[in-house]
């Protein structure tokens, strides 16, 4: 892991890199599928299914979760980690409905009433990766907030195992949070069948989820025309800031949580004390020692780093620029730098707030801007399952109040039939 020390300001730009591929070079690949899906449908998902996923044809009887199979998972699943699962239900659903938007009118000039209203997008599209872990936890993270918003139609893609088999505390999850259909899918034909629909998998209206560099880029070529997507997505990140307060242990187990997502992941310390980076290294690697997921841990710490900088106001400053997907803040003075940060997707403050409970329980959402996006973009929360639509309502003397001055803009403008609308009406009153 490398270990920077002072480096200028000019040498930040360098350093805030990703260790991100280019997903425009699977473009050529990701188009066929999704255009043999948007033709073929169900059978085009069936053989990509096969031939990525490596389903066994014998048992793959259907692309839709059945209500047997949904039963059968429930009993597989621990009596432990149903509680675990609903506990972390309940939190994420006491966030995100304290995130209902309240509308109000408003009249801008004396009748002209203006107000806004919120309403859920009907239908929406959850992507779940399999991959190297299950993760239910994301099935919470989006599904919870779909329904708390009022989303019709909650479709959820999943890729089953060789067996035709998902996994079943995602299957859940997927219950108890309320999911409408689920589905027997993955990678590029997930994201097809969401976005064109088939004849089992309805067409939805935004697709939300994470997954590998065919998911990133399928999403980003179907939300060209077809559908909206929650946010552009990379591999996942963390920087830690820290100082000699902090319990080095503590700083370690965090890096490696985020490490050990995947080969690409990064995590980041940023400090202005140079004496803690030994014994954090060390606390590292006695940790990594002992974790089942070591030869993925180690590769994604190839391209971590630590960065030891001048001051707070350095520290500060690199962290507004790398814009962190998380930002775990460790020092005695962990409010005041917070209340600093403007680029980050979710903050964790204080020594025993680590990144995992946010990923799994504290009630705010894991599905967070990557790759700098957090510069502009917010994580998953309420308002992404929403749309809010305008209304206004003008009286005979409202118009006569705001006439002119519409007349005069369109006029200006050169828009004579947007001038004649207003004046149409004013010579009937």
């Amino acid at each position: 892991m490398e270990v920077i020390k002072y480096p200028s300001r000019e040498e930040w730009a360098e350093l805030v890199k990703r260790p991100a591929l280019d997903v425009t070079t699977l473009f050529d690949t990701v188009r066929t599928v999704l255009d043999e899906v948007r033709k073929e449908g169900d059978a085009a998902v069936i053989r990509y299914e096969e031939k990525f996923d490596k389903i066994n044809p014998a048992t793959f009887t259907a692309l839709q979760v059945s209500e047997v199979e949904l039963q059968e998972a429930e009993d597989l699943v621990s009596d432990d980690l149903k509680q675990a699962i609903c506990q972390a239900k309940e939190n994420i659903e006491i966030f995100h409905a304290s995130q209902r938007f309240v509308g109000k009118k408003v009249e801008t000039t004396p009748g002209v009433t203006c107000w806004q209203k919120a309403v859920a997008i009907e239908k929406v599209g959850l992507y779940v990766p399999g991959g190297t872990a299950p993760l239910f936890s994301t099935v919470l993270m989006l599904a919870i907030p779909a329904r708390i918003a009022g989303c019709k139609e909650i479709v959820l893609c999943t890729p089953p195992n060789r067996e035709g088999r998902v996994h079943p505390a995602i299957l859940f999850a997927a219950k108890v949070a309320g999911v409408s259909k689920i589905f027997k899918a993955g990678g590029i034909q997930a994201i097809a069948a969401m976005a064109y629909g088939t004849q089992s998998v309805p067409k939805v209206y935004k697709i939300f989820g994470p997954g590998n560099q065919y998911v990133t880029a399928a999403k980003q070529l179907v939300s060209l025309k077809e559908v909206a997507i929650d946010m552009p997505a990379g591999p996942s990140e963390v920087e830690v800031i820290a100082d000699e307060s902090a319990n080095p242990a503590f700083i370690a187990a965090d890096f490696l949580s985020q490490a050990e997502h995947g080969v690409d992941s990064q995590a980041m310390l940023v400090t202005a004390s140079e004496g803690i980076v030994e014994p954090v290294k060390q606390a590292i690697q006695e940790q990594l020692e002992q974790l089942p997921r070591k030869e993925i841990t180690e590769k994604s710490l190839s391209h971590s780093r630590i960065v030891v900088l001048k001051s707070t106001e350095e520290v500060v400053d690199f962290t507004n620029l790398y814009a962190p997907e998380h930002l775990i803040i460790q020092t005695t003075n962990y409010v005041e730098i917070a209340e600093q940060v403007e680029n980050a997707g979710s903050v964790f403050m204080g020594y025993y707030t680590p990144e995992s409970a946010g990923d799994y329980a504290s009630g705010t959402n894991h599905t967070l801007p990557t790759n700098g996006y957090a510069k502009a973009y917010s994580g998953v929360n309420l308002d992404s399952f929403i749309k809010k639509i305008t209304f206004q309502e003008i009286t005979a003397s409202g118009i006569k109040l705001l006439g002119d001055t519409i007349q005069t803009m369109a006029a200006n403008e050169q828009l004579d039939a947007h001038k004649n609308a207003v004046t149409i009406r004013l010579n009937t009153l």
